[in-house]
């Protein structure tokens, strides 16, 4: 769940039970979350942190000092969540990862949680295009980036392949100036730039380790940062 923010890169430690931030010169601080296993993180606009609790499939704020929860999912979703982003005006979309039959959930300003996707082979990472018209979600087990069309109301509908057949399962993915898709590859060891319709224009290997997630950032979001 990488997310650029303020000058500072944040990111779930799942099995540390924490977020952590790091600036560009690696200084790190952390937020611990104890009995939580963060993934998908995304800022609403008032500067207000989301995460993810994976297991305890609930959607938790943190407010710079506290950390509260915001909606609890977990009669909603068929299995635990996964990667979130959130749009311009803070509704979060949220993913549930079963293998078929995976969901994604929208939880508006207001923490009403609503399914606004269904029958997704374990959906992951999440982006929305800068027009705010665009979702893209990896599909872990499909192996495919589905894109979707988000009306004013905040529904998706339209569902079709951004890309398909790809190298790997992928797993967090970046948006880039261009409209590809940086995605991480987990089991193929590698981040690609894909550009839609499939085609790759980039290949990072990252030999025997597995590629987690990505994020656009720097002061001019031209610095690309790989969880590994």
């Amino acid at each position: 769940g990488p997310r650029w923010f303020e000058g500072l890169l944040w990111f779930s430690d799942m099995l540390g039970e924490a977020i952590h931030t790091v600036s560009l010169n690696g200084s790190v601080t952390t937020v611990a979350l104890p009995g939580h296993a963060p993934s998908g993180l995304g800022f609403r606009p008032d500067g207000s942190l989301l995460i993810v609790s994976t297991e305890r499939r609930v959607v938790l704020r943190y407010d710079g000092e506290t950390v509260s929860t915001v909606v609890d999912l977990s009669d909603l979703v068929p299995a635990d969540l996964g990667d979130m982003v959130v749009d311009a005006r803070g509704r979060a979309y949220v993913g549930s990862q079963a293998r078929a039959g995976g969901v994604i959930v929208r939880i508006d300003p207001h923490d009403s949680a609503t399914v606004v996707a269904d029958g997704l082979d374990f959906p992951n990472g999440m982006v929305i295009t800068p027009d705010g018209a665009t979702l893209i979600v990896a599909e872990s087990v499909g192996r495919r980036l589905t894109a979707y069309d988000i009306d004013g109301a905040g529904a998706l509908s339209g569902r079709r392949v951004f890309a398909g057949g790809l190298d790997g399962p992928p797993d967090g993915i970046a948006l880039d100036a261009e409209g590809a898709v940086w995605t991480s590859m987990t089991l193929a060891h590698q981040f690609e730039r894909v550009a839609a319709g499939g085609v790759v224009t980039d290949r990072i290997d990252v030999g025997e380790r597995a590629a987690i997630a990505c994020a656009l950032g720097g002061p001019d979001r031209r610095t690309l940062f790989l969880l590994s």
